[in-house]
């Protein structure tokens, strides 16, 4: 059999302005992290051009790229990618190590306070909460002074609380004019955005400016959809031991 050529984009055709606040949405598989991953410059497009403030990264170098990449965007993951040996503080140094930047350790510090962490510079990953690690990776995107702050479904691994906290932090970089991107599965989280985009197949298949009305619509179908779930884990099978004796006999002898 001859080998079938998978397209994990197809025709994409997108432009985000400067100080955009965008949501990009899709089921597993859709095509989402791919494109993030291709707006950063961790990826090549196989045909097509890519394009970053003017410059045509596209058909630059390995080198040139990474370069620009250090000085024009922030990243920031689920998983939250820390050094756990290191300390918050050293974490949020990497990538001024990259540069010809002085003061290191101030400017890693000044990150730092700006998501509200320099009490714990000092403390390492695994001293900290899952929101503060959260944090000290989004202090790490945004050490270099980025135009552009990728994350790739940042709240994934945080609970509905910190998940706040965190996305009011990212609304703080975006009202200081950072354009931000987010990929996230969750509807409270893309209804935060100024516009969302949905992938589907590869193929962008929505692209949605959110004013107020619209924003209400999406956290009412996110309640809704929240409350179905809890429904279903309360569901559970009635107690044996609670039923009518001959009801319990049965549902003994059914279990076998």
């Amino acid at each position: 059999m001859g080998e079938s050529v998978v397209h994990a984009l197809d025709g994409v055709d997108l432009h985000i302005s400067s100080g955009e606040f965008v949501a990009i949405t899709g089921a597993s598989g859709s095509g989402k992290s791919t494109l993030m991953h291709l707006i950063g410059g961790l990826d090549r497009p196989t045909s097509g051009t890519l394009e970053l403030r003017g410059t045509l990264l596209s058909s630059m170098t390995e080198r040139q790229i990474a370069d620009v990449r250090n000085r024009e965007v922030g990243f920031v993951f689920q998983t939250f990618n820390l050094i756990n040996r290191t300390t918050a503080l050293d974490n949020v140094c990497v990538p001024l190590m990259y540069t010809r930047r002085s003061y290191r350790r101030k400017t890693a510090m000044d990150a730092l306070e700006r998501v509200g962490l320099a009490g714990r510079a000092k403390h390492k990953p695994s001293e900290m909460s899952g929101g503060e690690c959260q944090r000290v990776a989004i202090a790490r995107a945004i050490v270099n002074q980025p135009s552009l702050l990728l994350a790739d479904e940042p709240t994934g691994n945080l609970d509905t609380k910190t998940s706040r906290q965190i996305m009011g932090i990212f609304h703080e970089l975006h009202g200081a004019g950072i354009t931000i991107i987010i990929v996230t599965h969750e509807l409270e989280v893309a209804a935060q955005a100024d516009r969302i985009i949905q992938m589907s197949d590869g193929k962008v298949v929505e692209d949605t400016a959110v004013d107020a009305g619209h924003r209400r619509e999406i956290l009412a179908i996110s309640r809704e959809t929240h409350k179905r779930m809890f429904e279903q884990k309360r569901a559970v099978r009635p107690d044996a031991r609670s039923a009518p004796h001959g009801e319990a006999e049965r549902s003994v002898r059914q279990d076998g």
